[in-house]
C-alpha cells in the first residue's frame, strides 16, 4: 500500500504522524507543502486546511490520529 504524508515545516503533529510510522516500520512518501505549491492546491481542493494529511490507496485524513496509523501496520 502506498502512503504519502503531506507534511509543513515545524508541525508537531507532522513529526508525531512521521515517528509513530517509523516506529510501525511502515514504509511512506513525504511532500512538504511549505515547499510545493502544487501539492498544497491539491489539498485545499480536496478540502484540506491543516497539517498533515495522510494518503493511502483508499483512504485519507487529516491530523495525527494513531488508531488509523495502526492499522496502516495490519
Amino acid at each position: 500500500m502506498a502512503v504519502t504524508v503531506y507534511t509543513k515545516d515545524n508541525c508537531v503533529q507532522c513529526d508525531a504522524t512521521k515517528r509513530h510510522l517509523d516506529k510501525l516500520d511502515v514504509p511512506y512518501n513525504t511532500i512538504n507543502v511549505t515547499n510545493d505549491i502544487r501539492a498544497l492546491d491539491k489539498l485545499i481542493s480536496l478540502g484540506y486546511r491543516s497539517a498533515p494529511v495522510v494518503v493511502t490507496d483508499d483512504d485519507s485524513w487529516a491530523g495525527y490520529v494513531p488508531d488509523k496509523l495502526n492499522g496502516l501496520a495490519e
